[in-house]
């Protein structure tokens, strides 16, 4: 199902023996269009500490009670390499990150996880733990860069048209199964009242990190007149099916790899 990032900001996160903390925000890879991590804010048990969370730990949702639980313990968390989230997340340290949970590498294969399209479809594997240790030993010749960004970051962010501005970036809508991100909800409001609409990774020409702009290869006239997103109705196969055949674009459960296609590379 497609859920909005900001409904999900705050909800629990509760380890197999209490609770942790709750959501803060998501980091997202640039490149797939695809969360790798829950930030979580451990408030006073490990005195406000922000901990990372990948959703290969994810094991239900409670989207009642607003709840998420995950498969580790609080002393696997307490425990865990201590991120600076207020630096860039670079590779390395997600290598350390994986080799302690002994994870398999999501950027390891053709699919959005790897060797998988789902973050469940990953099982632990010993040699998980081999590469991270290999990779560690190798750190000095990896790149810095995991093209990890915040959510909190893009929303807000202007949307540019191939003929000027439409708006902003008002929520980011995921997939609670792959983790992917699915569309931008963009507010025209600066533009024209009243209309919101939906704008897929695959559709992004370029984003400009410096200067906080989203460039689509779409006129101002054509997202004007697309179908109209509503917050308050979910979305819908019919509704998808609707907006991919208005832009002529091909449909993303069309197609065998989770990666988004069509766009230049991020600038930033």
């Amino acid at each position: 199902m497609l859920r909005n990032v900001t409904h999900l900001k705050g909800f629990a996160i509760r380890a197999t023996d209490g609770e942790i903390g709750t959501l803060d925000q998501f980091y997202f890879d640039d490149e797939s269009w695809a969360i790798r991590y829950l930030l979580v804010n451990t408030g006073g048990w490990l005195s406000g500490r922000l901990v990372l969370v990948s959703p290969m730990a994810f094991r239900q949702t409670e989207w009642q009670s607003k709840r998420l639980d995950v498969a580790l313990t609080k002393k696997q968390i307490e425990n865990s390499p201590q991120i600076d989230t207020h630096k860039p997340v670079s590779r390395q340290h997600e290598a350390l990150y994986m080799g302690y949970y002994g994870y398999p590498y999501y950027w390891s294969g053709p699919y959005l996880w790897g060797r998988e399209s789902y973050p469940a479809g990953l099982t632990v594997r010993k040699e998980a733990v081999t590469q991270a240790e290999a990779l560690q030993a190798r750190a000095g010749k990896e790149s810095a860069d995991s093209h990890l960004r915040s959510t909190n970051e893009v929303i807000g962010y202007h949307i540019e048209a191939a003929d000027g501005e439409i708006g902003h970036v008002a929520d980011i809508i995921i997939d609670d199964e792959t983790w992917a991100i699915r569309y931008l909800e963009v507010d025209t409001r600066n533009w024209w009242p009243g209309k919101r609409v939906l704008v897929s990774p695959q559709w992004i020409e370029q984003v400009s990190w410096p200067v906080s702009k989203v460039f689509v290869h779409l006129s101002r006239e054509t997202i004007k007149n697309g179908p109209e997103y509503f917050e308050s109705m979910p979305i819908t196969r019919e509704y998808e099916n609707r907006l991919y055949g208005y832009y002529g674009r091909p449909a993303y459960w069309l197609q065998q790899s989770e990666q988004p296609s069509g766009r230049k590379a991020s600038k930033g």
